[in-house]
């Protein structure tokens, strides 16, 4: 939230999107699914222009590709993000795109979900 509320304080043009679990039980530790969770005070689900939900798979398989291929060993809620930041871009004709990756593996390294071909 205080990210958001800085950067469009900066730019009113900004596009918020918000990334959430896309079911009450998930894997995606660090990340609430808003529906179901105990609501921080600090949330403001009017910040958002877009709401964008990920499952708990996407985010394993983009925490395996962004380690295989660019050699970022990230966490599944970061896994989510960009998985989430990758689709909204193949989605827009132009426009720049920032997530954060928000989290490091070294919290998932005996997650199963390493165990692929």
């Amino acid at each position: 939230m205080g990210v958001s509320r800085f950067l469009l304080s900066k730019n009113s043009r900004i596009q918020l999107i918000s990334v959430e679990p896309d079911g009450p039980f998930h894997g995606l530790e660090g990340m609430k699914h808003m529906e179901s969770a105990i609501v921080p005070p600090i949330y403001d689900p009017d910040m958002a222009d877009e709401k964008r939900s990920c499952s708990t798979e996407t985010a394993h398989a983009m925490v395996l590709r962004l380690a295989r291929e660019r050699g970022l060993l990230v966490g599944v809620s970061s896994g989510c993000n960009v998985a989430s930041a990758v689709d909204l871009g193949a989605e827009l004709d132009s426009g720049v795109i920032v997530t954060i990756l928000c989290d490091g593996a070294d919290k998932y390294l005996t997650e199963k979900f390493w165990e692929t071909e």
